[in-house]
This record gives structure tokens, C-alpha cells and sequence, in this order.
């Protein structure tokens, strides 16, 4: 009976509800024989046939029970059978609520992508606005523009007297190759950056991959007041669900402590990263890629507070496991090579800054390429090695060797016709006594924005280093030229820069009056890059947000527990 199916069920009792009605009639029919025949018998036939009757009776209320009660099985069965229809319909509904509820989530995040790239177009036009304004009003002053380049010579010596090479090899903010002073470290660290350092080596989960970016997005801009409890808030809900020793958890301590030394709190920075460290060494091995990562970040953070010694170890056991990983000549390696030869730079190991820079030179020669920015990036790491050693004709070469291989990258190979910018200052130096000034540039020393591109800062760095070596070395003239090069080359690609981000943003504006989409994705989708501007949104609304308020609404758009500080 137990194998038996709801159905099977049913009909079996359908059919022992026939067989009882059928007896039923049979014993009413005996028991109505039985009363008409009573009539013709003697008192004690009588009492038998009373008796007879009496348990026909008895047997007929039995029967009548059973039909009762298996009418009631089959009215329970159909019963049963509605509830479960009901159910499965339920479930179908629920099924589809929680897809239409992810395309809304979907629609979301598309609207805010929207809407944050929109306002950011509109806020980025007026400061290029502005910027055109300040370009053309200092136009006038073109004519004074050598004793400017003294004056930025003057004041960019004394700041690098004073300035850790830590920047050029990821030790601050990589965007600019421009020396800013000690000073730098208080200015947020770049998103790609920040981004790189917290997850190197561990793919972030998908369900927290848009709260990354927003904290990053907010750390980046120097909005520690949202960033923070952000962060703070995420952490306390990843350990509540995943527990304190879980990758994602280290992942978090990792970016929390990014900020942090990006406020200068170096204490509770290291404390971040030493528990994430330990996190990680637990939950993915002493030899992950991750575990290296942070411990770069702490060989970074001794390196900003001026213990380099400390940072040493750190910094080559993170090298030992990305070579041990990795290989021998990933990029990666390279990576942290530069960031090794610094930390010796800094303790005067001249020997070893070189050994690792050229071996850091020749992984990136040999894996991306002669013309990868890296490569004049280190070539320029490894000559202000030479130059704090006194070796001005090395530091002299690489110099040009980064100019050269920039011109013949953009103009063609040098000859007669077509010199580099270098041999140009030199012939000028050359001259200076013989015919007055030999000129100004060349035909294509007016393009030279082109080889002076934001992806490739090593160039302009380089003109500015080799126009002081020069200057060093007496030669003005040729100083004067490089210099006023750079200045001339940042100058004519700003403006280019600029017409075109005004033409790009005037395009989306009349995109948004037709109501057309800023930004597409796949399938028409807009793809969430980035975090959400809180300020840029706010100076289109009319009424303020409060942190918390945007916080709740942030976590309840990311399925996450807002909570309460």
C-alpha cells in the first residue's frame, strides 16, 4: 500500500465505495424480508427474526460509516490536489516576481550609471570651461616663456631635493609623473590603483564587486566620510555572514586600510593589514598571489613612514612568490623588482638598485615590448639611480635612448631630415656662439604632444630630467629647448584634449534633450564601471541626501544588511 500513488489511492477507494453501497442495499433488502415475514411467526420466531434484524442494523450503520468516511478521504484527496495546484502556482508567481525584481535591480543600477555619467560630463565642461579661460588669458605671457621654464626649474629642484622616488614605482599616485613633494601622500590614492592593491590575485565575488568600486570610487576622491563607514559596514556584514576568516573579509581590510593611509592613519593601516595578511596566508595559501599583493601593500605603507629596512623582507618574500607563481619574467615580477630597488635606493644599496632595475627592464623589453610605458618608466627609475651615484653619462643615455625610441616611434626612423628632439637641443647648444639662435623647432618638433601622451608620462619626465641634467652640465641652451619642448608639447595636447572632450560632452548633452542613452553596454545594457558620485548627483537635485540615507539605499540596491553605526 505504500507504493501506491495519490491517484491509485483515490480509485481504490471509489471502488470500495461502490462495493459498501452495493451492501448496503442487500442488507436493506434482507432486513425489510425479514420484517414482513415477522408478522406470520410465533412469539418466538419473532424474537429471533427482532434479534436478526437488530444486527443487520448495527452491520448497516457500520457501512454507512465506512461511506461516510471514504467520501471524506476523497473530498480530503481532491482537497489536497487544489492545494497543490494552488502551490505550484505560487511558486510559478514567485519565480517571476524574483526575475522581474533583478531586472529592476538591473534598471537601477542602468539609471544611476546614467544618470552619475551625465552629471560628471556636465560638472567636467565647466572646469574645462574655466581651464580654456585661464589658457587664453595666459597666452600674452608666451613670450616670456624661458624665464618660466627657469622659474619651473628652480622650483621643481628644490622639490626634488626633498621628494622620495616612491611615486614613480606605485608608491603614491601613478597618474601624474610630475614630482609633487612629500606632501603627495595626503592626496587620495588613484581608484586603478587602489582597485590593483586591495585584490590582486583574488577575484572579487560578483555580489560585492559594485560595492568595491563604490568605496573605491569615494576613497579616490578624497570622500573618506562616506568611504569609510561604507567599507565599515561591509565588513561587519561580510563577517556576520561569511565569518572573519574568509578571502572576501581579507579582500575588505585590505581597501579599508588603503584609506586609511591615504588619511595618514599608519597605525590602524598596518593593523588592517597585517589581520588581512594573516587571512589570507589561512584561507589561500603562504604562496598566493594575494598574500604578496599584501604584503607589497605593507613594504608600501613602511615605505611612506620612512622604514625601509622593515619594508625590505616584506617586499622580497612578495617577489619570491609572485617569481615562484607566476614565473621568473612576469610582468608582475617587474613590478615589484621596481618597487624592491627602490626601498634599496632609499638606503643608498646602489649596487642591488641596479641589478634589480635592469632585471626589472628586461622582463618588460622582453614581455610587452620596447615601446611598453614601463619600459621608459624604469629607464628613467634606473637613471636617477645614476644620477644619486654621480654617473651623469649613463643617466645621459638612457635619457636619450627614451627620447629617441619616442620620436622614431611617432615621426620614423631619425636621419638628417627627421632628428630627435635631443639631438636638436644639442646642435642648438652647439650653435648658440656661431650664427645667434639656430631656431626654435624643426617641422615636427610641433607635434611632439604626440609622443607626450597621458598613457606614457615617462615622456614628459624625461624631457624635464634631461633639460636639467643639461642644466647641470652648463648647457642652458639645450636645457632651454627640452624644457620649452615639454611645455610647448603638454600645452598644444591639453588644448587638443580639451576640444575634444568639449565636442564628446556638447554630443552627450544633445543625446540626453533626445533622451537617448549616455552610455551603452552589451545588449543595450549600460555597464556599472564605476562608483556612483554622490556630489555630482546632488548638485542636480534640489534637496540634500544624508550619508546614512545614501549608505541604506546603497546596501538595499546591493541585497546587502544596512545595519546601523
Amino acid at each position: 500500500m505504500s507504493g501506491m500513488t495519490q491517484e491509485e489511492i483515490l480509485q481504490s477507494t471509489r471502488t470500495v465505495v461502490q462495493g459498501l453501497d452495493a451492501l448496503k442495499e442487500e442488507h436493506e433488502v434482507i432486513r425489510q424480508k425479514l420484517l414482513t415475514t415477522a408478522d406470520v411467526l410465533t412469539n418466538d420466531e419473532r424474537q429471533l427474526m427482532e434479534e436478526k434484524a437488530s444486527i443487520i442494523d448495527k452491520n448497516l450503520d457500520s457501512i454507512r460509516l465506512g461511506i461516510e468516511e471514504a467520501q471524506i478521504m476523497m473530498a480530503l484527496a481532491s482537497h489536497i490536489q487544489n492545494l497543490e495546484a494552488e502551490k505550484q502556482k505560487f511558486k510559478a508567481q514567485v519565480r517571476r516576481l524574483c526575475q522581474e525584481n533583478a531586472w529592476l535591480r538591473d534598471e537601477l543600477n542602468s539609471t544611476q550609471q546614467q544618470l552619475q555619467q551625465s552629471a560628471q560630463q556636465v560638472a567636467q565642461l565647466e572646469e574645462e570651461k574655466k581651464h580654456l579661460e585661464f589658457m587664453n588669458s595666459i597666452k600674452k605671457f608666451d613670450e616670456d616663456q624661458v624665464n618660466d621654464n627657469k622659474e619651473n626649474y628652480a622650483a621643481e629642484s628644490s622639490r626634488n631635493d626633498t621628494h622620495s622616488t616612491l611615486q614613480e614605482l606605485g608608491f603614491g599616485p601613478d597618474e601624474e609623473d610630475d614630482l609633487h613633494g612629500a606632501g603627495q601622500y595626503a592626496q587620495p590614492t588613484p581608484a586603478n590603483a587602489m582597485a590593483a592593491s586591495a585584490s590582486a590575485g583574488y577575484e572579487i565575488p560578483l555580489r560585492l564587486r559594485t560595492l568595491h568600486n563604490l568605496v573605491i570610487q569615494y576613497a579616490a576622491q578624497g570622500r573618506y566620510e562616506v568611504a569609510v563607514p561604507l567599507c565599515k559596514q561591509a565588513l561587519e556584514d561580510l563577517e556576520k555572514n561569511s565569518g572573519h576568516n574568509h578571502p572576501d573579509v581579507a579582500t575588505m581590510l585590505n581597501i579599508l586600510a588603503l584609506v586609511y593611509r591615504d588619511q595618514n592613519k599608519y597605525k590602524e593601516a598596518a593593523n588592517l593589514l597585517n589581520e588581512a595578511l594573516a587571512i589570507r596566508e589561512k584561507c589561500l595559501g603562504e604562496d598566493h598571489p594575494a598574500v604578496a599583493a599584501t604584503l607589497n601593500n605593507l613594504a608600501v605603507l613602511y615605505g611612506k613612514r620612512g622604514k625601509y629596512k622593515e619594508a625590505e623582507p616584506l617586499c622580497k618574500r612578495a617577489l619570491e612568490i609572485r617569481e615562484k607563481v607566476l614565473g621568473q619574467d612576469h610582468p608582475d615580477v617587474a613590478k615589484q623588482l621596481n618597487n624592491l630597488a627602490l626601498l634599496c635606493q632609499n638606503q643608498g644599496k646602489y649596487d642591488e638598485v641596479e641589478k634589480y632595475y635592469k632585471r626589472a627592464l628586461e622582463i618588460y623589453e622582453s614581455k610587452l615590448g620596447p615601446d611598453d610605458p614601463n619600459v621608459a618608466k624604469t629607464k628613467n627609475n634606473l637613471s636617477s639611480a645614476y644620477l644619486k651615484q654621480g654617473k651623469y653619462k649613463e643617466a645621459e643615455e638612457l635619457y636619450k635612448q627614451i627620447l629617441t625610441r619616442a620620436h622614431e616611434r611617432e615621426f620614423g626612423q631619425i636621419n638628417e631630415e627627421n632628428k630627435a628632439i635631443w639631438q636638436i637641443a644639442e646642435e642648438r647648444e652647439d650653435n648658440k656662439h656661431k650664427s645667434g639662435d639656430a631656431g626654435t623647432y624643426q617641422e615636427n618638433n610641433g607635434s611632439w604632444h604626440k609622443a607626450v601622451k597621458t598613457d606614457n608620462p615617462a615622456v614628459t619626465t624625461t624631457l624635464k630630467n634631461l633639460g636639467a641634467l643639461y642644466r647641470r652640465q652648463g648647457k642652458y641652451q639645450a636645457a632651454e629647448t627640452l624644457e620649452d619642448a615639454a611645455l610647448r608639447a603638454k600645452k598644444q595636447y591639453l588644448e587638443s584634449m580639451q576640444q575634444a572632450k568639449i565636442n564628446k560632452i556638447l554630443n552627450i548633452e544633445s543625446m540626453i534633450s533626445e533622451g537617448q542613452p549616455v552610455v551603452g553596454g552589451p545588449h543595450g545594457v549600460v555597464e556599472m564601471t564605476g562608483g556612483i558620485d554622490e556630489s555630482m548627483i546632488q548638485s542636480r537635485m534640489t534637496t540634500s541626501t544624508s550619508t546614512s540615507g545614501l549608505k541604506s539605499r546603497l546596501f538595499n540596491a546591493l541585497g546587502l544588511q544596512s545595519g546601523t553605526q
